[in-house]
């Protein structure tokens, strides 16, 4: 196998640049997704908000990013990665800034399906650049490391919330929602200048172009032959948006889009209303709660961390199924069990943040790794759209649902639904460990079996 200059690349500075200025995106999506649940019950008395109207505000975020997924992944596989990585952020900021003033549930609701379109022009934009960066050694690691900034976004969320709050008390929901235009302007500044995909370039006919970028990152190793090398890879071949819904690419695509929404659904619903949620299990106090949440949000993050170490020992494959079948038992025991003890709900909660580190952190390398350039974008973008769909309904319904049939039958749908995830991974899941980014992106060498996984659950 001849060798790749960027497949084959050392990891460098440049890598752990690209993989900050990425991660920025993440961070500020789990803060603003879960600096509303922090203070949704402040606002909601403010503003004389009904539980209807709590999971509008929560929903429309998601339904944001939904639209902002489908439209701009395929935008930005058509226009480039490089030109939308800054814009997007101007958005974000100035919605931020706006939701401080507001007197109207209808107009944060607005404001936050703006927000959540920028948030998944993010994700089709931000993935697919640097996964097009990085070399395949570190690409798992690395990709799967984006959702860790989320998880650090959300704990900060809940931290800066929690501070507010106890500061400020009365209006401190307005200063939390308007605190996310900092980290917002920080990270606009920080990716003006940001190279453009060679692999884009490429695939788009733009040579030359390609050659500067890589002389400009790799100096004397973008020799005319590694350039060649990554022309052969990168050789268009005609695919259009209407490519991820036919053939092997469509398997791969609702594989992508439904274990994301399957995940998502009930994590999104626990980090959005976390203090909610805790209330009703006994709770009480908003300060409690949300310290419960804040800890909830560290053990998600925990969680992360042996999934990173497994996902090139264990495999992809082996990773995701093991992980929606853990699941599925805390959120079951919450649900059979709605008047435990306060440690034993926090232990399922805990647990449930803990096992849920494997599908998390998958969120951003399947997708990228199962779709060639021209349409990367375009399929991650599909896949937030898919699973922000659901996720929306989820979250607009959990409130409605704790409050008509009670916590422990809403608790059980949610382990329901983390069931049918472990279902479709072990039907569909593929192995792409080891495999550079052309090659698992290849249907007939991503359907391939991987020998070192033989005898690996669902194998």
């Amino acid at each position: 196998m001849s060798t790749s200059l960027i497949d084959d690349a050392h990891f460098r500075p440049f890598h752990r640049k690209m993989f900050v200025l990425t991660a920025g995106g993440q961070f500020l999506d789990g803060y603003l997704l879960s600096i509303v649940g922090v203070v949704v019950l402040g606002m909601s008395q403010d503003l004389g908000m009904s539980a209807s109207q709590e999971g509008m505000i929560g929903a429309s975020a998601l339904v944001g990013l939904f639209a902002g997924g489908l439209i701009f992944g395929r935008v930005t596989d058509r226009i480039g990665r490089q030109l939308l990585f800054t814009l997007h952020f101007v958005v974000i900021a100035a919605a931020s800034v706006w939701s401080m003033f507001v007197d109207d549930p209808l107009l944060m609701v607005a404001l936050r399906f703006v927000i959540g379109i920028a948030l998944g022009a993010d994700y089709a934009i931000g993935s697919a650049l640097l996964s097009e960066w990085l070399p395949t050694a570190q690409r798992g690691r690395v990709m799967g490391m984006l959702i860790m900034a989320w998880f650090v976004g959300a704990a900060t969320a809940y931290i800066v919330g929690y501070a507010l709050i106890s500061l400020l008390d009365s209006g401190a929901w307005r200063w939390a929602l308007g605190s996310a235009a900092i980290p917002a302007v920080a990270f606009i500044v920080a990716r003006i200048g940001t190279p453009e995909s060679p692999r884009w370039l490429v695939s788009r006919g733009r040579v030359a172009e390609a050659r500067t970028v890589l002389e400009r990152v790799y100096g004397e190793e973008a020799t005319p032959e590694a350039v060649a090398s990554l022309v052969d890879q990168e050789t268009a071949h005609g695919l259009g948006f209407a490519a991820v819904f036919r053939g092997d690419y469509l398997k791969r695509t609702a594989f992508v889009g439904l274990f994301w929404l399957l995940q998502i659904v009930p994590l999104f619903a626990i980090y959005t209303f976390g203090p909610t949620i805790l209330t009703a299990f006994g709770i009480s106090g908003s300060r409690d709660s949300v310290i419960g949440s804040a800890l909830i949000s560290v053990l998600f993050l925990a969680g992360c961390v042996p999934a990173l170490r497994l996902i090139d020992t264990l495999g992809r494959r082996a990773l995701i199924v093991w992980s929606f079948a853990l699941m599925v038992v805390p959120l079951a025991v919450l649900g059979l069990l709605p008047t435990a003890p306060v440690a034993v709900v926090l232990t399922c909660f805990c647990a449930y943040a803990l096992f849920s580190g494997g599908p998390s952190i998958l969120e951003f390398i399947y997708p990228t790794e199962l779709f060639p350039t021209e349409v990367r974008a375009t399929a991650v973008g599909v896949g937030t759209a898919v699973s922000r769909i659901g996720a929306a309904v989820g979250t607009y319904l959990l409130p409605v649902g704790l409050d008509r049939i009670g916590v422990g039958s809403t608790m059980l749908i949610m382990a329901g639904i983390t069931l049918l995830g472990f279902v479709l991974c072990l039907v569909l899941a593929p192995e792409t460990r080891g495999r550079r980014l052309a090659e698992a992106s290849g249907v007939a060498d991503a359907e391939q079996p991987d020998t070192q996984r033989v005898g690996a659950l669902g194998g």
